[in-house]
C-alpha cells in the first residue's frame, strides 16, 4: 500500500491522474473502473481538461461502472451514471460501446450482474479501479458485513449509506438496494486507486488504514492488494500517522 497526501483536493486529483496516465500508457486498450461520488470528481475534471487541451489521448480506453442504485439508470437525475455522464462521458463524447454500466431499471438484475462480469472478462480484466470510501467503510455498494467473496451482485444498502446518498438527489429517494462490483471483482484489478478527500472522512480513513481488516469495514480489504494506492488530502489524512510517499 502506498499513501499519498496532498495539500489540497486539486493537488490530490492531479496527482492521481498522473499516476493513472503513467500506469496505462503502455496498455493498448486499458479497462478503467469508475466510481461516482464527490472524491473522484476532481480526478475526472482533470482528465477532461487534459483531453480537451490535447494533452492526453484516451481514445483507446474502455470503462466499467462501479455501481448503481436499483430502479435507476443514466436517465435518472442523481444516479451514479447520471453524474458520470455529466462529469466525464458526455464532455469527452465517449462512445457507448466503450462503456459498461449497471442499469438499475432492468427486470433481471442477476443477468445484469453477469453482463458486467462478462464485459470485464472480454476486456482482459480491470487495469485500474478508481474507488472512493463511504462513511461506514463501504467500497462501491459493498456495505459492512458483506461477503468479500462476492463478485457483481445485488446489494442491500446500509441505513447510513441510504441517508448520505440523499445528497445526490433533489428530492428524497428510496435507496434500499444497488448493483455493484463485489470486493472479489475489485480485488482482481491490477491497480486500485482509493481516492478520499475532506476532514469529514478522517475518522473512517484512520479505521481503514490502521484498523483491523474486517468485513465490517469492506474497504479495509483493499490493503491486501499489492497494487493499492491511497490518495488523500490533508483533511482526510489528519488522523493517520504516515509520511507522504513521493
Amino acid at each position: 500500500m502506498k499513501i499519498f497526501v496532498s495539500e489540497t483536493y486539486e493537488a490530490l486529483s492531479k496527482r492521481a491522474v498522473t499516476h493513472l496516465v503513467e500506469y496505462v500508457k503502455d496498455i493498448e486498450h486499458p479497462l478503467i473502473c469508475l466510481a461516482s461520488g464527490d472524491s473522484p470528481a476532481g480526478l475526472y475534471k482533470v482528465i477532461v481538461e487534459m483531453v480537451q487541451q490535447n494533452q492526453l489521448d484516451i481514445s483507446g480506453w474502455y470503462f466499467v461502472g462501479l455501481d448503481e442504485w436499483t430502479g435507476m439508470n443514466g436517465d435518472d437525475e442523481g444516479s451514479c451514471r447520471f453524474h458520470l455522464n455529466n462529469q466525464f462521458f458526455h464532455p469527452l463524447q465517449i462512445e457507448e460501446d466503450r462503456i459498461c454500466f449497471f442499469d438499475g431499471r432492468v427486470t433481471d438484475m442477476q443477468q445484469e450482474c453477469n453482463m458486467v462480469e462478462e464485459f470485464i472478462k472480454q476486456h482482459g480484466g480491470i487495469d485500474v479501479a478508481i474507488v472512493g470510501l463511504g462513511m461506514n467503510g463501504h467500497v462501491g455498494m459493498n456495505e459492512p458485513g458483506v461477503s468479500m467473496s462476492l463478485r457483481s451482485h445485488i446489494a442491500e444498502i446500509d441505513p447510513l449509506t441510504q441517508q448520505v446518498g440523499q445528497k445526490y438527489f433533489k428530492k428524497e429517494q428510496k435507496l434500499s438496494h444497488g448493483l455493484t462490483l463485489g470486493v472479489a471483482s475489485i480485488m482482481e484489478a491490477r491497480e486500485i486507486m482509493l481516492v478520499v478527500n475532506g476532514a469529514h472522512k478522517a475518522n473512517i480513513v484512520k479505521q481503514i488504514i490502521e484498523g483491523e481488516i474486517s468485513e465490517q469495514l469492506p474497504a479495509s480489504y483493499l490493503r491486501n492488494h499489492i497494487g493499492l494506492s491511497v490518495y488523500l488530502d490533508k483533511g482526510a489524512a489528519q488522523l493517520i500517522s504516515v509520511e507522504d510517499e513521493n
